[in-house]
């Protein structure tokens, strides 16, 4: 017997080692031990039957709101937000990544009551806005975006600390998205641009096609506001 687990008759997705299709997948020590078109049972000493089923690696949701212990209604810092592990595992998801829900304000709560208590991997979008998505009106509150502040808090937090966020902001401006450009550029991350109000002062396309730099992220793309497609198709 050599192996603790067993999971027999999958559809084994592995993109690193080039492998879409079914396998059977041995584990032992916590660790993948074995890959094998057909592994015996009785090498493990448990089989669970997974036909019909994918087997992956463990999936990054690049995506979420997990900043739920404020208590503000109708927020992403708030209730709007989810805590991670009664949502990742059950999934297939063992790594989530914030976008965005605390800023420079509030960045070591939101890593003391949510990402370092819980067993799901979370990395964090740090928000140019001070307090985060506190509320609506927050996110708009121009003198609290603070570059030099939120690169400090980034770097400070570099370990969970993957990029910089502006989210929801309705001015006909381009204040929001210059000053995260700054951020980003001042702590070497990558930022990410919820647009949420299309201007004519700031079309689109001049965001992704002058302002955004390689690697920086428009989110949101398929939201029915975003003009995805010119009138010449």
């Amino acid at each position: 017997m050599n192996f603790d687990l067993l999971l027999k008759g999958g559809h084994l997705i592995d993109p690193a080692n080039g492998i879409d299709g079914p396998r059977d997948l041995a584990i032992s020590g916590g660790k993948v031990a074995a890959v094998d078109a057909d592994i015996p049972s009785d090498r493990a000493r448990s089989t669970i039957r997974v036909d019909g089923l994918y087997v992956t690696p463990g999936l990054i949701d690049i995506h979420v709101h997990l900043y739920a212990t404020p208590g503000n209604r109708d927020a992403w810092a708030g209730d709007n937000s989810i805590l991670p592990d009664g949502f990742s595992f059950r999934t297939g998801v063992t790594t989530m990544v914030d976008t965005g829900s605390a800023g420079w304000r509030n960045l070591e709560d939101f890593r003391n009551r949510v990402i370092d208590r819980f067993a799901t991997r979370a990395y964090a979008f740090v928000n140019i806005v001070g307090l985060g998505m506190a509320t609506a009106n927050t996110e708009q509150n121009v003198a609290d975006m603070d570059p030099r502040r939120t690169a400090d808090m980034a770097r400070e937090h570099e370990d969970i600390v993957v990029g910089i966020k502006t989210a929801h902001y309705w001015a006909p401006d381009w204040t929001s998205v210059d000053r995260t450009i700054e951020a980003g550029a001042r702590a070497d991350r990558p930022i990410m641009v919820d647009f949420g109000f299309f201007k004519r002062e700031r079309p689109y396309y001049q965001l992704v096609g002058e302002k955004l730099r390689p690697g920086d992220i428009s989110t949101h793309m398929y939201r029915g506001p975003v003009p995805c497609i010119g009138r010449d198709g």
